[in-house]
């Protein structure tokens, strides 16, 4: 039986969530039966997770949160990180993190490149584990 994933993806910044996607995908397709979730951007992520987390085997969180001139990345990045890795223990379920957290644009878009190869992977060798 494969693997069900879901894919949950913010795409508040729609090019960097377009080539998180295509590289996740690019892994996902051979390896497990996934859905992908569309969200406003990364805050919703958690949400999603926890009304679907009975559902799946594993999950993997993609979107991009850029510093602007306010804390209000800090708050975004670390509530979202702090509750996908509490849903993660609590569960006892893999949840990828490929939410990127840059500093601008140039630098989110060199990360996409790799981050969501990286939270697949991830996943899928922990459920290789279990």
């Amino acid at each position: 039986m494969k693997l069900k994933i879901l894919v949950i993806s913010a795409n508040y910044y729609k090019k960097i969530s377009l080539s998180l996607n295509k590289n996740t995908n690019n892994i996902l397709n051979t390896k497990a039966k996934y859905k992908t979730i569309f969200v406003p951007g990364v805050f919703e992520i958690p949400v999603v997770i926890a009304k679907n987390i009975k559902k799946y085997d594993g999950f993997i969180a993609l979107g991009c949160v850029i510093k602007g001139e306010t804390p209000h990345f800090e708050f975004i990045s670390a509530a979202t990180t702090n509750a996908i890795m509490q849903m993660s223990i609590d569960y006892k379920k893999p949840i990828g993190n490929g939410i990127i957290t840059c500093l601008n644009m140039k630098q989110a878009i060199v990360r996409s490149k790799t981050k969501g190869q990286e939270a697949t992977k991830a996943v899928l060798s922990i459920l290789k584990i279990f």
